[in-house]
């Protein structure tokens, strides 16, 4: 299973995953904020990751939660999807986490004891590095998120680029490791075909910029 956010750590874990031959990859685990239909933190449109799932070939295993959502009822819903994928066969889940080292100890203690284990496959990388190579290797990405108090509110809705690389200020993150911004994939070598979108609107709440992305 891969943990999947809708964007570019996610997405590229993906088709590292793929490309290893070491795992098979049997479906996209993701959460879903109900009140709004939306990947959550990212605010992508369900309809869009169903498309994504779809361009991946693979099944989508939603986990949704409420706005706000408490940790004890994410801890909830979440445990009881491990459960499920346990009884399915599940043995990995594979998560796009860079180098934040409580991010990582807290999947690795939740998924302690329940027979799944997690796989990091990005760890360690020099993230600018990383960012370069996922540009080359065809993936396109749009930042639909932005954290205003890390990031100016207008890089929202920009496309994830050399360009952008160059322009991003000192101290943020080239990948947005530190929740700088999010991105959402629409086309990249672990899609069969793009995943076509248009710019919808930008709106700001609780500190946060978010472009949307519509289906084209």
């Amino acid at each position: 299973m891969v943990s999947w956010s809708s964007g570019k750590d996610s997405a590229y874990s993906l088709h590292l995953a793929r490309r290893a031959g070491e795992l098979e990859i049997v479906g996209l685990l993701t959460t879903i904020t109900e009140t709004f239909a939306r990947v959550s933190m990212h605010g992508v449109r369900e309809e869009l990751l169903e498309r994504q799932a779809d361009a991946a070939g693979l099944p989508l295993y939603p986990v949704s939660i409420p706005f706000p959502c408490p940790n004890a009822i994410y801890e909830e819903r979440m445990g009881a999807m491990i459960a499920r994928l346990r009884g399915e066969g599940v043995s990995r889940i594979v998560f796009g986490d860079l180098y934040l080292e409580d991010i990582r100890s807290y999947r690795e203690d939740k998924l302690r004891g329940t027979g799944i284990r997690p796989v990091f496959p990005l760890w360690g990388r020099a993230t600018r590095d990383l960012a370069h190579e996922m540009i080359a290797s065809g993936m396109r990405a749009t930042i639909v998120a932005v954290d205003s108090r890390k990031l100016p509110g207008t890089f929202a809705g920009r496309s994830f680029d050399e360009t952008l690389l160059c322009e991003l200020p000192a101290g943020v993150d080239p990948c947005g490791e530190n929740g700088e911004f999010h991105t959402f994939v629409s086309d990249g070598p672990m899609f069969r075909a793009p995943v076509a979108v248009r710019p919808g609107a930008v709106v700001e709440r609780d500190g946060f910029v978010f472009a949307d992305l519509e289906p084209a």
